[in-house]
């Protein structure tokens, strides 16, 4: 039996009038555990006017939504610069959302844009609401993953190869002569770019000749001071490392704050290479060797791969599934390389 506005009005002991409110993502005239109850009921009874699927969805809105993991990445402005301009370039407009790396935003995110209708979704995953994604894949809604893979879930996908990244980064710190060469990653959670990188990172010293040390990966809580204490650590224990490969560019800057705190200097102590190449990577003492990803092409591959699945109507005959862009390594004097005008590419 089809759930009706007047069964979730009656479950949250509200107005058809509030529901419908809410729905349109009114909140001003509601308290905010009116809001949460009526959405919580909406959620529980799985009620969708527009459902998701295309074939109920009533109105074209030429509205395209985005839901990114981390706005403060610098990374994520050259994507949204990318999927803009092929919106604008194909007559749609991009409606930004932060989930913050939270799952709970993400999800609330994701039922905003359903009710405001629009015709199909950009997604860097927390990968924390797979039921919901499962949903929208299920019933033929537009949608794609950019940069993060949903582990179980048939899903287009635009990401960059991040074991060949990993690679790159550590070869060339073992080409420089470095051998203790440690890594930094946030908690993996299943987030495909971590595990991956940190995939590279291994089999880059396996095919080299060089034992994987456990002490050297250092996995670390996206909180702020947790990479400072980690620094701190390494550097105290009896193995220091003589390399780390940082696999994000935010957390790059807080290893560079940890080691200026050490009597350890770059690159002649350690080197140090950083994963994504950001405006302030070559302005760094000493000038930060980096991986760089095709950000702005991955924002545009996105944004005209999910117009073509919108525009088709048929969003799971579109191919390929998944696209895996290349990404490319910049040699600068972090890692004890200096080159003649900064910057060599590979």
């Amino acid at each position: 039996m089809k759930v009706t506005i007047t069964d979730v009005a009656k479950k949250a002991n509200v107005s058809k009038s509030t529901v419908s409110r809410i729905m349109n993502g009114n909140f001003d005239q509601n308290t905010e555990e009116t809001v949460n109850r009526v959405l919580k009921v909406i959620e529980e009874l799985d009620y969708r006017p527009n459902a998701l699927a295309r074939s109920l969805k009533l109105t074209k809105t030429n509205v395209i939504g985005i839901v990114l993991s981390n706005l403060q990445n610098p990374f994520w402005a050259s994507v949204l610069e990318g999927a803009e301009e092929a919106c604008q370039s194909h007559g749609y407009n991009l409606m930004i959302c932060n989930s913050n790396n939270n799952g709970e935003i993400e999800k609330e995110h994701l039922r905003s844009f359903e009710m405001k209708q629009i015709d199909g979704l950009m997604i860097n995953p927390t990968s924390k609401n797979l039921d919901t994604y499962k949903k929208m894949i299920d019933n033929d809604f537009p949608f794609i993953s950019i940069n993060r893979k949903i582990y179980g879930l048939d899903a287009h996908v635009i990401t960059v190869d991040n074991v060949k990244g990993a690679k790159m980064a550590t070869t060339h710190l073992i080409r420089q002569g470095r051998r203790k060469i440690a890594i930094f990653l946030y908690q993996a959670e299943g987030i495909s770019p971590r595990l991956e990188r940190l995939q590279g990172y291994k089999l880059a010293l396996i095919e080299n000749g060089i034992d994987i040390d456990p002490s050297l990966i250092l996995m670390v809580d996206e909180k702020k001071g947790e990479i400072a204490k980690a620094i701190k650590d390494v550097f105290a224990a009896d193995n220091i490392p003589d390399a780390i490969f940082s696999t994000s560019s935010m957390m790059t800057l807080e290893i560079l704050e940890g080691i200026s705190q050490t009597r350890y200097s770059i690159p002649k102590d350690v080197a140090l290479i950083g994963y994504d190449e950001t405006v302030w990577s070559k302005h760094l003492f000493p000038p930060l060797s980096t991986i760089w990803q095709p950000a702005f092409e991955m924002g545009g591959l996105a944004a005209k791969k999910l117009i073509e699945m919108i525009e088709t109507k048929k969003p799971k005959e579109v191919l390929p599934k998944v696209i895996s862009l290349d990404p490319q390594l910049i040699k600068r004097e972090s890692c004890g390389e200096a080159q003649r005008g900064g910057v060599v590419l590979e």
